[in-house]
């Protein structure tokens, strides 16, 4: 069993259709909504300090189990697919291993 890790640059909603289609795959084991685990660290002198961070799209990362490497590339053409439709950015994150 193999991880895929999906950041997806877009709102809750886009994330939410991500992780519908993925549950919709043959082959996929799990599919997780993972949370920034990074504190950010904000700069008390910065011209943005106090301000919302919540202006524009967010980051939602996800976790996904896939039985093998064929499943695992099926799910990376459908997710690029979805995002080319709804114009989000999605990045993987790959192991060195």
């Amino acid at each position: 069993m193999s991880l895929l890790r999906i950041r997806i640059t877009g709102n809750a909603d886009d994330a939410l259709a991500v992780s519908d289609l993925l549950h919709g795959l043959e082959g996929i084991e799990h599919v997780e909504e993972t949370d920034d685990l990074m504190p950010h660290m904000d700069d008390e002198d910065s011209s943005s300090a106090g301000l919302s961070d919540d202006i524009g799209p967010g980051i939602h990362e996800l976790e996904v189990e896939v039985g093998n490497a064929a499943t695992a590339q099926k799910a990376r053409q459908a997710v690029e697919l979805l995002a080319r439709e709804r114009g989000l950015v999605i990045e993987y994150e790959h192991d060195e291993g």
